[in-house]
């Protein structure tokens, strides 16, 4: 399985070729909880401070405000939100296939 990369503090050329800003937003508070990505997703951290720890023994990784982070497909994990978070977000492929992804992913259990 891939593994989580992280860019630190981007340049803002980087971050406009990408539409970062008009990427939707999501937030969480300090909390603990285990998390699946179905697909790849890219995030642009806004606020906050989060270690995710890949099931399976990986090591922990650790990003916070100013990071671009790409997720990859598959990959389960657990977050623990340390400082609220608040972030822009990019998920791969089209809304259908996102949704069929979820279903086949949600049967297997």
């Amino acid at each position: 399985m891939s593994t989580i990369v992280i860019d630190h503090h981007p340049d803002e050329a980087r971050l406009k070729e990408l539409g970062v800003s008009k990427w939707p937003t999501w937030s969480k508070e300090v909390s603990v909880f285990p998390w699946v990505f179905p697909e790849q997703e890219i995030a642009y951290i806004l606020e906050g401070e989060v270690v995710i720890t890949p099931d399976g023994g990986g090591a922990p990784v650790t990003f916070a405000k100013g990071d671009l982070v790409t997720f990859p497909a598959g990959m389960t994990c657990t977050w623990d939100v340390r400082k609220p978070l608040h972030k822009h977000y990019h998920l791969d492929g089209t809304l259908v296939g996102r949704i069929a992804r979820r279903i086949k992913l949600f049967l297997k259990f």
